[in-house]
């Protein structure tokens, strides 16, 4: 008889989608929002130096809100799940016959009876901590947050609107004209927008192309919006 050859099967699971949202929300309005900002001076024909000093001022400004906004965010999820958790454990303790039957509903809708969930009903009344992790999951749909969760995500958010908001605003550093920082931003900001569109698209699992012209689009809109109405408003 030949030798029975086992091969071992490996998921790969992509399990960093909490850092991945935080780096899209971030370098989405870091690219787009200081990019339309620095168009529209450039359509009011103001200084460079001008555009430098309020570009710096909206990223700083903008970091510290959208950093903060995820730092609450995150710590509200953390607040809703731990309120969530007191209370299932709560039940589990008063109301155990009601959360037996919502184990069991959860178990018919896989085609298994209740003779089936015996065993599985046994363990909880054994294990509370296991019973209410299984209510939070799948009876509520909530993950656990990771411990610093929200700092984290105020980190990341923060650090990624400053890079990208730093791109559009390079040029302006580096170049004294305004019209050749404004085409140099307009080239940098909608490659950096492509490659953003582009790199967002391979975890979300769309067109990689699709995601950049969408990307570009966006931002390319906002930035031109801003500079014609400021174009207008200082004719």
């Amino acid at each position: 008889m030949s030798p029975k050859h086992h091969h071992h099967h490996t998921e790969r699971h992509f399990m960093a989608s909490d850092v991945v949202r935080d780096l899209v929300i971030g370098m989405a309005d870091g690219l787009t929002v200081p990019f339309a900002l620095a168009a529209g001076l450039s359509g009011a024909a103001v200084a460079s130096r001008v555009v430098v000093v309020a570009g710096v001022a909206e990223i700083a400004a903008g970091a510290i809100a959208m950093g903060l906004g995820g730092y609450l965010a995150a710590r509200g999820d953390a607040d809703h799940y731990d309120a969530e958790r007191r209370r299932e454990l709560r039940e589990v303790r008063e109301l155990a016959r009601e959360e037996e039957n919502e184990i069991v509903q959860i178990f018919a809708q896989y085609g298994l009876t209740r003779d089936a969930c015996k065993p599985v009903l046994e363990h909880f009344h054994n294990d509370h901590e296991a019973w209410v992790d299984f209510m939070m999951r799948y009876e509520l749909g909530l993950e656990k947050p990771q411990p610093g969760r929200a700092l984290r995500s105020a980190l990341t958010i923060g650090g990624a609107y400053i890079v990208g908001g730093l791109v559009p605003l390079l040029p302006y550093m580096l170049i004294d004209g305004l019209q050749p920082a404004l085409h140099l931003s307009v080239i940098c900001t909608l490659i950096a927008l492509a490659i953003f569109g582009a790199a967002k698209a391979r975890f979300t699992g769309i067109s990689m192309l699709r995601g950049a012209l969408q990307t570009v689009f966006v931002g390319g809109l906002a930035s031109a919006a801003a500079f014609f109405l400021a174009r207008w408003i200082s004719a």
